[in-house]
């Protein structure tokens, strides 16, 4: 799939067609991009962090 065409699917499409698609690198790293620009996006490595973010956005 070329770049152009990555652009024309939904970031819905594009996840299912990384996912039948894992070779495909360059499609992953689109996906990666859109997913990164998302505001309000949180990164949590440990479980610990995850329980921590979980509690903030609750009780707020």
């Amino acid at each position: 799939m070329s770049d152009a065409n990555y652009v024309q699917l939904t970031e819905v499409e594009l996840r299912e067609y990384v996912k039948r698609h894992p070779q495909d690198e360059e499609a992953f790293q689109h996906y990666l991009s859109i997913v990164r620009a998302k505001p309000n996006r949180v990164v949590v490595s440990t479980s610990e962090q995850l329980e921590t973010e979980l509690k903030k956005r609750l009780a707020s």
